[in-house]
């Protein structure tokens, strides 16, 4: 490993054992690798330099950004080098002419998107935790609240430089807004969790940014009239930024764990609602839904002021971490299709009534993106890791049985890794299996995440 000193001749951005415990992890904390060596890259001829010579000598090389992750994307495995991306943290580029960014992976979520929109200009992926890294979110595909209206990650990655395993740097993408040009190379990386190749830049879509917007609170008397309401709005073509939904009981905890006050206290469920665009289509889409909302059963329709809208977003941005600050949780991001969404809420609240076990859903109502955190309770460590893995595996089958997927936007890591294996068939992770060992022959990029045996 003294070879690295050579690569990165800064000292202070090389680490030869005693590497911290905050590297070999992810952001809960509960799942910890191994590693001989952590290195911090400044530029992309340091990351080629780290991977030929990791490459070489067969090492392991776990990328990560700022560590946030949930799944277990970012821990480590045996002894090899641990690639930290944090301090590639430069906006390189922001050309108005073509609506782009390039942007180096480090860079953090909350400061590019304040970034932009000083200019006036709009990067509308918005998962909850804002700071993460460009790098993390396109490597899992973060897609978030706004993603009903704009899409996720992937729909503004136009081109990624990378550094291949063995250390060779190629672009795939560009500025351009169209590309039928061969193999779409951008796309087979974004999402695949560090393991087939390194980001090192990123050239990102724009929008303008959206002359006002507006957020709504609507409350329900229960969670399957709010999430059926949900099809309604939908259809009525007003096109809302963000859908999510809450039970009270989560945001209970949200209130708590932040001391704010949620509206409406005696509602059971909540829908939440932001609309952007124009001033007098914001408001014409609000009403709109205002209507439909109330057709459908709604409690009431509230719009809220900035100072109430920060209060909302801010208890509802939280909401894992309250949950945590309660009690150890297994936090789920499973997907189903949105007119499942109440149904497998209902079948969430049976088997918590059959188990005795917690569970509290939250999530992306507009495109069935469910969150569900499994709450430990007092059990001990035997009951809690048997009834867990019993647990996980009723709620996931019953998911895939409405035409669900294991993972809507954290990724697969080693957490979900069984659930994933065991519900993709043969042939498609053969296929996965073929891309890994085209780009990365001897497997050394976090290898033992995902789709890899």
């Amino acid at each position: 490993m003294q070879e690295l000193y050579d690569i990165i001749p800064d000292r202070e951005r090389v680490v030869i054992g005693g590497i911290e415990d905050k590297y070999l992890t992810d952001t809960l904390g509960r799942l910890k690798g191994t590693a001989e060596a952590l290195v911090f890259p400044v530029s992309t001829e340091e990351v080629s330099g780290v991977m030929k010579y990791a490459y070489e000598h067969g090492l392991p090389v776990t990328p990560r950004g700022a560590g946030t992750n949930l799944v277990g994307s970012t821990v480590p495995h045996g002894k090899g080098i641990i690639l930290d991306l944090s301090k590639m943290n430069r906006v390189l580029e922001i050309d108005r002419d073509t609506l782009t960014a390039v942007v180096e992976p480090g860079v953090v979520l909350q400061d590019f998107q304040q970034l932009v929109e000083s200019q006036g200009l709009f990067y509308p992926p918005d998962p909850g935790e804002k700071t993460a890294t460009i790098g993390g979110n396109i490597s899992t595909n973060a897609g978030g609240m706004r993603a009903v209206k704009y899409g996720v990650t992937r729909d503004y990655v136009r081109g990624l430089e990378l550094v291949t395993a063995d250390g060779r740097v190629i672009t795939a993408g560009t500025k351009n807004v169209k590309d039928a040009s061969g193999l779409s190379l951008k796309s087979i990386v974004i999402g695949s969790e560090g393991t087939l190749a390194v980001i090192t830049k990123c050239i990102l879509k724009l929008v303008p940014k959206p002359e006002a917007s507006l957020s709504a609170v609507v409350p329900f008397g229960d969670l399957h009239k709010g999430i059926s309401a949900v099809i309604d709005i939908i259809r009525a073509n007003a096109n809302p930024t963000a859908i999510e939904f809450a039970e009270r009981s989560v945001i209970s905890l949200g209130e708590q764990f932040t001391g704010l006050q949620f509206p409406r206290p005696d509602a059971s469920a909540y829908i939440i609602l932001t609309f952007d665009g124009t001033a007098s289509a914001v408001e014409e889409s609000a009403e709109t839904v205002r209507k439909t909302a109330l057709d459908a059963g709604a409690l009431d329709f509230i719009k809220l002021d900035s100072e109430l809208a920060a209060t909302v977003w801010k208890i509802r941005g939280c909401l894992v971490k309250a949950v945590e600050s309660k009690s150890e949780q297994e936090p789920v991001d499973l997907v189903v299709p949105i007119d499942k969404t109440a149904d497998f809420i209902d079948f969430v609240h049976k088997t918590e009534a059959e188990t005795k076990m917690q569970m509290v859903a939250f999530g992306h109502a507009g495109d069935g993106n469910v969150h569900l955190c499994i709450v430990r309770g007092d059990r001990s460590d035997e009951e809690w890791q048997k009834q867990l893995s019993e647990n996980m595996h009723t709620i996931y089958n019953y998911a895939y049985s409405l035409g669900g997927l294991t993972s809507g936007e954290h990724g697969i890591g080693i957490a979900k890794r069984p659930y994933f294996l065991g519900n993709t068939d043969p042939e498609s992770l053969a296929i996965m299996r073929a891309i890994k060992n085209a780009l990365d022959e001897k497997h050394i990029l976090n290898d033992h995440i995902s789709y890899l045996e």
